[in-house]
């Protein structure tokens, strides 16, 4: 007996990272702006991850923007990239300042300057990249315990 045999090869593909981008000119960017397109990204991936993932994501956020806007004059922009399969979103912030970020040690007598270790602890660790007119600060938060825990 013959078997038919397809000489069509197929291929699984991975679907797409879903990303969301947004840059802010010479000005303040609203903060409020960038923890709402980490909640408009979740959305438009119809993933539930858990709250306190979201509420993490948000506070990453919000502390990388308000670094930027903080330390470095000009304009700024924030990246954000869902893994495919939504275990994780990578956060991504441009600024003008050469200055790497500087964690400072913990004081808990201390109003502010927190925001780098908290990063740090909600996600999977910061990464500042040099570019040729300031830098870009990344960090991925996990999404699911199973993930990150």
């Amino acid at each position: 007996m013959d078997i038919p045999v397809s000489t069509r090869a197929t291929t699984r593909t991975r679907p797409a990272p879903l990303r969301h981008s947004r840059t802010w000119d010479a000005g303040a960017p609203c903060i409020a702006e960038a923890r709402d397109a980490v909640d408009a990204l979740l959305s438009r991936a119809r993933l539930a991850p858990e709250r306190r993932a979201v509420q993490d994501a948000q506070l990453v956020v919000s502390e990388l923007v308000t670094n930027a806007v903080k330390h470095a004059p000009g304009p700024c922009a924030l990246g954000l990239e869902l893994s495919a399969d939504g275990d994780e979103l990578r956060i991504t912030v441009t600024d003008t300042s050469v200055e790497p970020p500087r964690p400072r040690p913990p004081d808990p007598g201390r109003v502010g300057g927190h925001g780098l270790n908290l990063v740090n602890l909600l996600s999977d660790g910061l990464e500042v990249t040099p570019l040729p007119h300031g830098k870009r600060v990344a960090a991925t938060v996990p999404l699911t315990a199973a993930h990150g825990g």
